[in-house]
């Protein structure tokens, strides 16, 4: 019996085009996470088997690049701007085989600007940017890095006030904490404090007391640096 490849070949259909090609996928089995950074970023325990590499789809036909979180309705006009800012501006790329890290970026990059055409769900698009963040940083490109978590950030920001995220996976108290995470990475302190607050006072209204510990432990973490800033600087 042949063993089974971590990759395989999943069947997709160009939600702008309908074109058809396949991308690979790793099997949930093979896929083992080891660890997870404050803001979510899971470490595996292969580089071979990084699901993070593989989550993007993109047409060798006609460039649109997508995730399985964006929504097949094209609000009006967004098709006539995908067709002149993507379709035709398109070199023939087939990403649909093994990817590098480099190669996975490139994939991000060109799904986060397909959902700023498309007019996506800013928690999607905000997924997007984090998840380039994240490969960054396993690059040790920290300014790359933390560009795209500031944009991450942002787009966090308007999901939140739009209430977009509702419906999704993400829930209100894991948004306010990646808002102020992402603050706390980028060393906009105050701004970090604040949501982390935010969390912190859902404690008794919210089942999501990880989450809420998280928020008190980055808080504590960020009193107990102030006050080492502070005997330094004394």
């Amino acid at each position: 019996m042949d063993a089974i490849e971590p990759l395989f070949d999943r069947n997709i259909e160009c939600l702008f085009c309908k074109g058809k090609y396949t991308s690979k996928k790793i099997r949930s089995r093979f896929i083992k996470v080891t660890s997870y950074d404050t803001d979510f970023y899971p470490h595996y325990a292969s580089d071979d088997h990084n699901a993070l590499l593989y989550n993007i789809y993109v047409c060798p036909h006609c460039g649109f690049s997508a995730s399985d979180d964006f929504a097949k309705y094209f609000p009006p006009t967004t098709k006539e701007i995908i067709a002149d800012k993507v379709q035709k501006n398109w070199v023939s790329h087939d990403f649909g085989g093994i990817r590098t890290i480099h190669e996975a970026v490139k994939t991000y990059k060109l799904a986060s600007y397909c959902a700023v055409l498309k007019k996506e769900k800013h928690i999607t698009i905000a997924g997007l940017y984090l998840r380039v963040a994240w490969l960054n940083r396993k690059l040790e490109n920290t300014v790359q890095e933390i560009r795209f978590m500031k944009l991450a950030c942002n787009e966090y920001l308007q999901s939140y006030s739009t209430d977009d995220f509702k419906g999704t996976q993400v829930t209100e108290v894991r948004l306010l904490y990646l808002i102020g995470e992402l603050y706390r990475r980028c060393g906009e302190i105050d701004k970090s404090v604040r949501y982390f607050s935010m969390v912190i006072e859902k404690k008794n209204s919210s089942i999501e007391t990880k989450i809420i510990d998280m928020a008190r432990e980055r808080w504590q973490e960020i009193r107990e640096e102030k006050k080492l800033s502070d005997t330094i600087v004394s």
